[in-house]
């Protein structure tokens, strides 16, 4: 059975590799590396079609050392351990140096990672991972330390306009026996939804080929709606259970701190297409109306919850309508963090200072004996004084004076401030 395009062109040398100028342009470290076959251990981390898997193959064609190669979702220990057995044999490997590639190395548990170590340690085994998952967060600590690791970021848009170029070219691996027929605007398309993955592009061009009949003189032609149908779904690298998801509400989060709707809208949209919880997101929405508009907007709290339970009731796809209402409220109401200040502040004095008892005159009497014993003697009702107010002593002696509720001058805040320092002053 023929490969598919996606396979066929992966490139064969560093000439022939298209992005991550960052990691392997001429002179960078992976680049000279590679081509003085002077591989250390390194982990290869970014997302699908980005070219870990390629520059393992560019490795393997261009080392003098053994090559062996293992998948973390079907290897074990045993597998390893013959690796590094057959690497100690010098009838098997005359070089004493074996090369081992471990696609999906995130996927290894924690016994097989330690399994691997010594040999990574003691260089008997010189191990390339590959991973979508970050390496500081999914492999063992120790691997990382012995590694050189390179970020790969998803494709430009150009350099998939090369590959797609390259493989309509191709008479040997690629599309170039056909006689096609391309709109111009097919490989932008294809370049554009891939979202920086190669593979989606190949694959997305090959299904437009090979499922296009020819017409009478013998071309096939490879128009947008065609291209359309092969790439149903625009690819989004997001995984809810990856870094991605958090990388995605971070931003969602920031974006309603900054007061910027516009990215707000953005990175909820980006969420909801990739399946996120709603609620979740509606929890989110709720947290940050009380941490980082609080007083400046008391009603944001209020209208945040209300949103969570209209999405709880009615459910996608309309409430993506409701949680876009709440997200943008919230990235445009004024901001103030004077309410997690206050009880942050209050927190840390209760773990770490001696802080005293309540007062004598704010403790409840709820028995005769109570009353003698002094408990609320000296209280007095606020609404029996002038403007409802009454100089009265509510901190324990021990912190007296603390002031932990500042308030800012945004927004409906400003008119507590101006009461607030009327208050105090009283």
């Amino acid at each position: 059975m023929k490969e598919p395009l996606a396979y066929r062109m992966c490139p064969r040398n560093l000439e022939e590799f298209a992005g991550q100028e960052d990691i392997v342009g001429k002179g960078k470290l992976l680049y000279r590396m590679i081509k003085a076959d002077r591989i250390s251990s390194i982990i290869l981390y970014g997302p699908p079609g980005t070219g870990k898997t390629s520059l393992a193959k560019i490795i393997a064609l261009t080392t003098k050392s053994n090559f062996e190669k293992l998948n973390a979702v079907s290897a074990g220990v045993k597998d390893i351990k013959k690796v590094a057995e057959d690497a100690q044999n010098i009838l098997l490997n005359k070089n004493g140096r074996t090369v081992l590639f471990i696609d999906e190395i995130h996927r290894f548990n924690k016994a097989q990672q330690d399994a691997l170590l010594p040999y990574v340690e003691n260089g008997t085994i010189v191990m390339i991972g590959a991973t979508t998952e970050n390496p500081f967060f999914t492999v063992n600590k120790s691997l990382v330390s012995r590694s050189s690791v390179f970020m790969l970021k998803p494709l430009e848009k150009a350099d998939i306009l090369k590959i797609l170029a390259n493989s309509l070219s191709d008479k040997e691996r690629g599309l170039g026996n056909y006689e096609l027929d391309i709109e111009e605007d097919v490989l932008e398309f294809l370049s554009d939804i891939s979202n920086g993955d190669a593979r989606i592009a190949l694959n997305g061009l090959e299904l437009a080929v090979l499922t296009s009949e020819p017409g009478k003189d013998g071309r096939i032609r490879i128009g947008l709606d065609t291209a359309m149908e092969s790439v149903q779904k625009r690819v989004i690298t997001f995984d809810r259970s990856a870094e991605s998801h958090y990388d995605n509400i971070s931003a969602f989060i920031k974006s309603m701190r900054g007061s910027d709707p516009d990215a707000v809208s953005f990175y909820l949209a980006r969420a909801l297409y990739a399946g996120e919880d709603p609620m979740f997101l509606a929890r989110r929405i709720m947290i940050c109306a009380s941490e980082d508009v609080g007083m400046a907007n008391p009603n944001a709290l209020i209208l945040a919850a209300a949103a969570a339970q209209a999405v709880d009731m009615i459910g996608m796809p309309e409430a993506r309508i409701i949680l876009t209402h709440a997200a943008i409220m919230v990235a445009a109401s004024p901001k103030s963090n004077s309410v997690i200040k206050a009880i942050d502040s209050a927190m840390n004095d209760v773990q770490n200072k001696r802080t005293g008892e309540v007062p004598m005159h704010l403790r409840n009497a709820a028995v005769k004996g109570m009353r003698e014993l002094g408990y609320g003697d000296g209280y007095k009702y606020a609404h029996d004084y002038p403007g409802n107010i009454v100089d009265l002593q509510y901190l324990p002696d021990e912190i007296k004076g603390t002031v932990y509720y500042d308030p800012s001058e945004n927004g409906y805040e400003g008119k507590i401030r101006e009461w607030l320092l009327k208050r105090r002053k009283k």
